[in-house]
């Protein structure tokens, strides 16, 4: 919202030495975002005055049209004679009143103004555009062309208002009521203690039967809704200079007259209006939602298909405006071809989600629609209304028409109770009952009662609807820089959940391991399930869906980690960093088996822990994964070897990594499932209170997973449960205990089917060989013609160590012997001769 400080002197007596500066400081005190101060013709120096052209001498001869001029400026000039200028437009005639800069003047931009010859004369002077003299766009993109009724002379810096000040506010969304000059002025009223001319205290008329029909449809949509007509426009009126500039220095383009006239009171009241040419509605204006297929061109030429949740204005034919957003092009008012001497003004209130949604749905942005949306006043409706058939009488020579329409749903004042020391436990500061009560009228509540105060909330601020929204009102207006600065004091022996430190030691472990950390966002669209080669029963299809996405194409919460990290690879590789190990850990989400709202937690005091555990019931389960992808070179080629590609071994060693930060014992046998490929997958588990638990699966990604997500050959993932590793595991790591006695080290070779996982086989071998054993390392897989057909050899190293002694050969062989056994029995497994 720009704010000029000439216009908001118009309802606060500002001290004449206050600066915009010193505004901007007392209203970011208060609580507004004012981003900055622009000085309006700060840079400018006259003479600027008004001329009278009294001859035009086409010149010819050259690339573009060129005309030396001589103009009347009175005595600006210093002799009365007329002024010689040359000028290149072409939107004004002999006789027209213009601004004229003279030598010696300086324009915005230090853009000095001196006699000069060009084009064979010499120009001592311009004819000025809005653009150079800094206006900005005022639709005509041409010279300026004053009223006939400006005396030749008069100093054009004044006429026009070029020196001025404005402030820059950037409007938070619950603070809709500050994008008018009503609201900021009723701010700076407040934080200057000085009263306040509301331009809303108008006498208006009460409604009758002879108004314009109007019928509402839907009083939830639309809870009011003031009509009225003026009759007997001029068409050949035209906006006045100072509500010209008043529009152009707030932001706004000037359009005509009646559009003019309703964006200022919209800017003036911050209630959004709409003007109809009342020979181009037919019959009664009616308000409702659309009609699922109907058609509307709006008035910036597109024809758009309307939802049925869209609220829109209706005359006998059907929709003619997209109420709150945008007015039809048949019921445009177009002063083009002067046409137009009958206008019916709108004034309504419609629910701020509705304009919200249906601003977004057709992508269509409007000054009204970010009023509407944020809340405006209801009871100013009225009083907007009759400003403008004021303002269109006194500027078009109307004559405003006896009947008033209003249409108005019954409602009832909103009241909060709140203790009176509410504010001073929030603050911790003692404000008292008297601030607090004086400080809450400021904002324009009516307050009742002592101890406990009874609140009734003033209509233009609907974001008031806790004690501690009027809290809040009380600490800003009091001042923030007021509050005192106290560190909190945390209890003492708080520190890191377990769930905590696990994470944070995978975190640096994966880091350790050469992996980056890649954080996504976690929405996801379901036709990545399709891409990922998922079942069409797999959990993971069963999502949470978003109310309100921020992308249609991603509607919901992810149910795996891996879509992001794989879009993460694929763009990296696709920007040339084509050796890649990226890991994310974060939360994934699934819905309840039982649908559960939420209960809303009260905000003047800590939720019960019922409610507190009500609404944790309703969330969705949130699970933590983590999850690895890999691709390129996970080992670089150099003088030291030739370098290795990353598979799906070192996929299976990131678990692993994992399994040793959380201090468990990890599962790894074949597996199968969605996006891994099937024969190079290893599914992941552990032993959860004497049951194995899935947890998760590693390895190479399928060749069609890869296709269809255009990802490098060859690429490797790994995702896993995290909450079920910290579930298994039996606390934190322990160090490793350190022996001063040699290792006595055993190799055996087994033979099994080839069907027989190597961890069954580990596994026999670990418990058979009993407390001796330190360590067992898989280091030879073989199959052949030797062994016979479907069998396979494993060699393993077994490593034995005793904390007391040094272990006899006999005991390192009893030891192995008891593990091949074991191994034997389990398994199947025989010593390879």
């Amino acid at each position: 919202m720009r704010v000029p400080l000439s216009w908001l002197r118009e309802y606060v007596d500002l001290p004449a030495t206050e600066t915009g500066r010193d505004v901007q400081a007392k209203l970011v005190s208060a609580g507004l975002e004012v981003e900055r101060v622009e000085q309006l013709g700060a840079d400018l120096k006259g003479p600027l005055v008004v001329g009278q052209v009294l001859t035009i001498e086409e010149l010819e001869g050259f690339k573009k049209p060129i005309r030396f001029c001589t103009v009347d400026v009175g005595t600006a000039n210093g002799t009365g004679e007329p002024q010689e200028i040359v000028c290149g437009a072409r939107n004004f005639a002999v006789g027209d009143k213009v601004v004229v800069v003279l030598p010696g003047a300086v324009l915005p931009g230090n853009f000095a103004i001196a006699a000069r010859k060009t084009y064979g004369h010499t120009s001592h002077g311009m004819i000025c555009s809005g653009d150079e003299l800094g206006m900005g766009d005022d639709g005509s993109g041409g010279i300026i062309v004053l009223p006939p009724e400006h005396e030749v002379g008069t100093d054009a810096v004044e006429l026009l208002e070029l020196v001025d000040e404005v402030l820059d506010i950037a409007v938070t969304p619950d603070r809709g009521y500050a994008l008018s000059m009503r609201g900021v002025a009723r701010e700076a009223a407040t934080a200057y203690g000085l009263p306040l001319r509301d331009p809303a205290l108008l006498d208006v008329p009460g409604p009758n039967a002879f108004g314009y029909p109007v019928q509402v449809s839907d009083p939830q949509g639309c809870d009011r809704f003031t009509a009225r007509t003026v009759t007997g426009l001029s068409p050949e009126a035209r906006s006045p200079i100072w509500l010209r500039r008043r529009l152009q220095k707030a932001g706004m383009r000037p359009i005509s007259l009646a559009v003019d006239i309703t964006n200022y009171v919209m800017l003036e009241l911050g209630q959004p209006l709409h003007a109809y040419d009342r020979s181009r509605v037919q019959g009664t204006i009616g308000v409702r939602r659309a009609e699922p297929g109907e058609k509307l061109t709006t008035l910036d030429g597109t024809k758009r298909t309307l939802d049925a949740e869209d609220l829109v204005i209706t005359d006998d034919r059907g929709p003619i405006g997209l109420a709150g957003v945008m007015g039809g092009a048949n019921t445009e008012i177009d002063d083009t071809e002067g046409t137009t001497t009958e206008v019916v003004v709108e004034a309504a209130h419609f629910d701020p989600i509705s304009i919200a949604r249906t601003a977004r749905r057709h992508k269509l942005a409007s000054e009204a629609s970010k009023r509407f949306e944020r809340g405006v006043d209801p009871e100013a409706t009225s009083a907007a209304a009759q400003r403008t058939v004021d303002l269109l009488v006194l500027l078009a020579g109307g004559t405003a028409d006896g009947g008033v329409t209003e249409v108005i749903a019954p409602s009832a004042p909103r009241t909060i109770s709140i203790p009176a020391n509410h504010p001073d436990k929030v603050a911790g500061v003692d404000y008292g009952r008297e601030t607090v009560v004086r400080r809450l009228q400021q904002v324009g509540c009516d307050v009742y009662g002592q101890d406990e105060l009874i609140v009734t909330v003033p209509s233009w601020r609907p974001d008031l609807t806790d004690p501690n929204d009027l809290a809040e009102e009380v600490i800003r207006l009091e001042g923030y820089e007021n509050l005192p600065s106290t560190l909190p004091k945390p209890p003492a022996g708080l520190g890191l959940t377990d769930r905590q430190r696990l994470h944070r030691r995978v975190g640096r472990a994966l880091a350790g391991a050469g992996y980056v950390e890649a954080l996504n966002y976690p929405f996801i669209g379901e036709h990545v399930f399709d891409q990922l080669g998922l079942a069409a029963d797999d959990p993971k299809r069963r999502v949470v869906k978003l109310v309100n996405p921020l992308s249609d194409e991603e509607p919901a919460l992810r149910t795996t980690l891996l879509p992001g990290l794989l879009q993460a690879l694929r763009r990296n590789d696709g920007r040339g960093s084509h050796d890649l190990a990226l890991f994310e850990t974060g939360l994934v989400f699934h819905p309840q088996d039982e649908l559960r709202v939420a209960v809303r937690l009260p905000v003047d005091r800590r939720p019960t822990d019922e409610e507190i555990a009500s609404l944790t019931d309703a969330l969705p389960v949130q699970p933590r994964h983590a999850a690895v992808v890999l691709a390129g070179a996970r080992e670089q080629a150099g003088w030291w070897g030739k370098g290795r590609p990353a598979d799906w071994a070192d996929a299976v060693e990131s678990a692993r990594t994992l399994a040793r930060e959380s201090g468990t014992e990890l599962l790894v046998r074949q597996g199968q499932y969605g996006p891994w490929h099937p024969g190079r997958c290893a599914e992941l588990a552990v032993v959860v209170d004497g049951a194995e638990r899935v947890i998760g699966y590693a390895g190479e990604l399928h060749p069609r997973v890869l296709k269809a997500l255009g990802l490098p050959a060859r690429a490797c993932a790994m995702e896993l449960n995290l909450d079920v590793l910290e579930q298994a595991s039996a606390g934190l790591p322990k160090g490793p205990h350190v022996s001063t006695f040699p290792v006595a080290t055993q190799d055996v070779a087994l033979v099994v089917s080839r069907d027989v996982p190597a961890a069954d086989v580990e596994a026999a071998l670990r418990e058979g060989a009993g407390e001796l054993l330190e360590s067992i390392r898989l280091f030879d897989v073989y199959e052949g013609e030797q062994l016979g057909e479907g069998r396979k050899s494993l060699a393993y190293a077994l490593r034995f160590r005793a904390d007391d002694r040094t272990l006899t050969v006999d005991e390192a062989s009893a030891a192995r012997d008891a593990a091949v056994a074991l191994a034997g029995e389990r398994a199947g497994a025989v010593l390879r001769s």
